[in-house]
Formats: C-alpha cells, structure tokens, sequence
C-alpha cells in the first residue's frame, strides 16, 4: 500500500502482513504544533535575584543561564527564555506572573509565535 492514505489521511506505509499497517510518523512540530517565544521584560522593581529564581524554577533554567538571561533582560529591555507549545508557553507565562504577584514585583513575561 505504498504511498496510499489511511482515513485519518496520514501516509501508511508498506504493510508488513496481511491486516497489519505501518503508519509514518508525522513530522514533530504537526504533533506539537507551532512554536511560541516567552519573552521576559525589565522593570524598574522586580529584583534581579526573584527574575534568576522565576527563571530557574518556571522555566527550568540552571543557575548560570538563568543569571545571563536576567542580565540581558536588565541591559536590553527583554529577552528571549525559549519556545514552546503555545499551551506551554501560555502555561509558563501565566505560573511565573502569579509567581511574581504573590511577591508583590511587577514581572511581566510575552508570548509571540517564533519564525
């Protein structure tokens, strides 16, 4: 069955046997989905040492990464922590601004589809 499709419309493969199909796999980002950029953003209030720590613990970052992204973010104005799933992301998002709320700091984080 070379080149024909299964009704789910995904391509299947040659069958090995009678009965039995071989589905190809599609491509990871059709299973994931697009991918979306966490952009993390300065302000004047939030310390340096909550921005390591959000970034560390949200967004699973080690200590060093985490320390040069609060840098760029402090120096530049924003940067770029990485992409995920939109859902991740938003998820993400959405976990490290509570965070930052409950400690009284103004962190903000954006979500923007990545090229």
């Amino acid at each position: 069955m070379s080149g024909a499709q299964q009704s789910t419309g995904r391509p299947v493969l040659e069958s090995p046997g009678p009965g039995v199909e071989t589905v190809a796999e599609p491509v990871a980002e059709q299973r994931l989905g697009r991918l979306w950029r966490v952009i993390c953003h300065d302000d004047p209030h939030t310390t340096m040492d909550f921005v390591v720590e959000v970034l560390m613990t949200v967004f699973r970052q080690p200590a060093p990464r985490a320390f040069e992204l609060m840098l760029c973010v402090h120096h530049a104005g924003s940067a770029w922590v990485g992409s995920w799933p939109e859902s991740v992301a938003r998820k993400k998002v959405a976990k490290a601004q509570a965070m930052a709320r409950m400690d009284g700091f103004p962190l903000t984080f954006s979500v923007e589809l990545d090229d």
